[in-house]
């Protein structure tokens, strides 16, 4: 079925945990009759929550995609989590749609995950509107929301409808553009709808001018101004909902059917050649798509799910890809609804659909000939070494935390070969929690998890000189080879450039620099003292030593080593000799230059009840960590900004869980590397060497 691009509307549904995203998205696709039934979260038989993990915790794990049509509008919704540590998802989410409808709780208020979700959509450019939701609940402060939603979130943020009343006095919804003559709410109708007006007409100078002489716009051309009004940033719209009641969704639902936007109102933009283009929502135009998701079905297993930007995607068909020097072939093209799919010929802009077991595609990758902005994640900061707890399974976890680390680009997985160990990083103990879950019940894998890992990482605080010799006989050829090295600390941020000067490096001859361990080396050999094919070979006995570690096992980092001397043996040298020379070369100078292990630190943003900010400060004190600042939020909350040792919050969440009754949370990101204090510093080395001992 072809679909007009101006007819669509793609809307991720997101906000913070509990503020009824889901009940709200079943129960349009009721009201549109895609679905039938009275699907529910709570008895397990929700449309979007339909994985197991979801049914047993009663909220969404991952962001599930869903269609419907109304008023000749077609939907692509997708319901995103609520829960901070499963940010991924929902920005996962954001990349495949033009608008963000954020729920809000009208009992529970602002909370961390819906400031996080609005500043998400906004970094995308994406129409945000704002949903109100669970107005049956009792003692709802109606007036005090609006308040913490224009100090929250600006003063643009204007009602375009309004509840009757809250609670169980609950009844209907009055659209705040033309309200009904003699209707009553729970704000001053009269007064929000010329806020409303007033605010959307600015967008147009002739509309306001014969605004103010009298003539109001009607419904269909405020509708429009609306659209325009959301694109400059002029009106963020708010409206209200009660599922539990029945009020509100129809309205909601011919709410977006007018103002949400569609592909067309948004600019997207690429790259081809290196040159930004903007894309055309033009089914004829050369196509550009994206892969926004990725979910492993336990049925059709791998699913790519793809939004399409301009052009048309075909079934059968190869296609240009990012990543790849050859084309992708595409094989059968899904419309999905949750956990159901149907086959299509083709999409065109705007549509959101999925490929089914084409391993090549990956999250982020662009279909096309133009390159489309990657997704930005957030860095995942929690670690668990994991091992199967069956014997004989570690082929089968490999596989399976392959998958996961497919649908789930916030998990890391990474096989550490000094210790054996495969570590999985994740968000947050609840993250890896579900991650253990569902390799369990999807996989069939028991896992074991040990103590937490942290990357320190070693470093040197001072200059160093030295030189090693490695000569080794053994009947026929020997080994020989003698590297003698300088080391200097290359602090974070260093231009490697500016570094490696001839005014530094007299007798510089040339540089290799490696970003990911900032180690910059640098050979000034003159002479021929060590002849230059051996060279590559000294590098990687340094990056060798590097990943291995000299103190502690850590990984090293922020190191320069200049080689500039060494001597040669014309039978007994070879590539092993000289690997072999710079690799203890490299850890007998490391000793020397006051090494020094650093720990990483991350961001905290904590909100908590104002009355536990002095249990906050104080617990962070003890942690090591750092105030940095404090902010007022709506509905009583503070905003604690601190950072902190990752060692030192590893299980944070139990603790903040206990000192606000459940009332905080948090969010975590990566800062810094940062020094460890001395009686860290020997615990860790200490039980690094007692490890060495044992092994």
């Amino acid at each position: 079925m072809a679909i007009n691009v101006e007819n669509v509307r793609n809307i991720a549904v997101c906000g913070h945990g509990s503020s009824g995203k889901t009940s709200l998205v079943d129960a349009m696709l009721v009201k549109s009759g895609a679905v039938n039934g009275r699907p529910s979260v709570d008895d397990g038989s929700s449309i979007c929550d339909f994985d197991e993990e979801e049914k047993h915790h009663k909220h969404s794990v991952e962001a599930t995609l869903t269609h419907f049509e109304h008023n000749g509008r077609w939907f692509n919704v997708l319901d995103t989590p609520g829960y901070p540590d499963l940010i991924g998802q929902t920005i996962s989410a954001l990349r495949g749609v033009d608008t963000a409808l954020i729920c809000i709780d009208a009992h529970a208020g602002i909370k961390v995950n819906t400031r996080r979700v609005w500043e998400e959509a906004g970094k995308a450019g994406l129409a945000r509107i704002l949903c109100i939701t669970k107005l049956d609940d009792q003692n709802i402060d109606f007036s005090g929301l609006l308040d913490d939603i224009h100090e929250t979130f600006g003063k643009e943020c204007v009602l375009f409808d309004a509840p009757d009343a809250t609670g169980e006095g609950l009844h209907e919804v009055i659209g705040a553009l033309d309200p009904v003559h003699g209707s009553s709410s729970v704000v001053d109708l009269a007064a929000v709808h010329e806020t409303a007006v007033e605010t959307i007409i600015e967008v147009d100078e002739q509309v306001m001018e014969k605004y103010f002489e009298g003539e109001e716009p009607d419904h269909a051309k405020l509708a429009r101004l609306a659209v325009e009004a959301e694109k400059q940033g002029a009106v963020t719209p708010v409206v209200c909902v009660s599922v539990k009641s029945d009020v509100g969704v129809t309205e909601l639902m011919d709410m977006l059917a007018e103002e949400a936007f569609s592909p067309c109102e948004m600019p997207h933009k690429g790259k081809k050649d290196g040159d930004e283009v903007t894309l055309k929502a033009d089914p004829n135009a050369p196509l550009a798509a994206q892969v926004f998701r990725t979910r492993v079905d336990p049925f059709v297993q791998k699913l790519s799910f793809i939004r399409v930007y301009s052009g048309t995607l075909k079934r059968d068909s190869t296609v240009p890809c990012s990543k790849t020097n050859r084309g992708i072939r595409i094989g059968a093209l899904l419309r999905v609804q949750a956990d159901k799919t149907e086959p299509i010929d083709e999409a065109g802009p705007g549509d959101l659909v999925a490929v089914a077991k084409c391993d090549d595609l990956h999250t982020g990758m662009s279909l096309g000939e133009i390159e489309l902005p990657p997704i930005n994640f957030p860095t995942a900061m929690i670690g668990l070494a994991v091992s199967p707890k069956n014997h004989g399974d570690e082929a089968k976890l490999s596989a399976a935390l392959h998958k996961l680390v497919e649908e789930d680009p916030t998990i890391h997985v990474e096989h550490d070969p000094e210790t054996k160990e495969t570590v999985l990083t994740g968000m947050s103990e609840l993250h890896l929690n579900l991650v253990r879950e569902r390799l369990a019940r999807r996989d069939h894998v028991e896992i074991e998890t040990h103590e937490p890992k942290i990357p320190y990482r070693e470093t040197i605080t001072a200059n160093g000189e030295g030189s090693y010799r490695h000569k080794k006989q053994s009947g026929g050829a020997g080994q020989f080879a003698e590297v003698h090295i300088r080391m200097y600390p290359l602090p974070e941020g260093t231009d490697p450039e500016e570094y490696a000067t001839k005014d530094r490096f007299p007798q510089l001859k040339h540089t290799h620099y490696h970003p990911k361990q900032n180690f910059l080396w640098v050979d000034t050999v003159v002479g021929g003292a060590i002849p230059g094919n051996f060279m590559p070979a000294i590098e990687k006995g340094f990056l060798e030593r590097i990943e291995r570690g000299v103190i502690s096992g850590c990984a090293v980092q922020n190191v320069c080593v200049e080689v500039h001397f060494g001597k040669d043996h014309p039978v007994d040298s070879n590539e092993t000799a000289f690997r072999t020379a710079a690799s203890r070369a490299f850890a007998e100078v490391f000793k020397q230059s006051q090494p020094a292990l650093m720990e990483p630190f991350v961001k905290l943003e904590v909100t908590v009840p104002a009355d536990n900010v002095g249990d906050v400060s104080s617990d962070l004190s003890g942690r090591r960590g750092q105030m940095l600042g404090m902010d007022q939020a709506p509905g009583g909350l503070t905003v604690v900004t601190a950072k902190a040792p990752l060692s030192e919050v590893m299980t944070y969440a139990r603790t903040l869980g206990s000192m606000t009754g459940g009332q905080g949370s948090y969010t975590m990101e990566f800062a810094a590397y940062e020094p460890v204090p001395g009686h860290v510093q020997q615990e860790v080395i200490a039980k690094a060497k007692m490890k060495d001992d044992e092994d």
